[in-house]
């Protein structure tokens, strides 16, 4: 079981790297740029990346089961997609 709390810390540390680079290239590209579709999807991607980041947290160091770990993760993941989703529709 070890092994297996390893690999999630692992993996939630890479989803932390990958959405916080996502996130900031898309801040970034939007202040370049000025487009709100680009603020919307840093702000959807930043969701997912926090929830990864609060659930593997809580899973760590506050005894929060696996189960309600991925339960509260894939909530963060459903409304991060929805925003980005909504991103996509944005119109200048």
């Amino acid at each position: 079981m070890n092994e297996v709390i390893t690999a999630i810390a692992v993996v939630k540390f890479v989803i932390l790297l990958l959405g916080g680079g996502i996130t900031y290239i898309a801040f970034k590209a939007y202040q370049r740029t000025g487009e709100d579709s680009l603020r919307v999807l840093g702000i959807g991607f930043g969701v997912i990346t926090l929830g990864a980041l609060l659930t593997g947290v809580a899973n760590q160091f506050f005894s929060v089961s696996l189960a309600r770990g991925v339960l509260i993760n894939s909530v963060f993941v459903a409304l991060g997609l929805a925003i980005i989703m909504y991103s996509l529709h944005i119109q200048r």
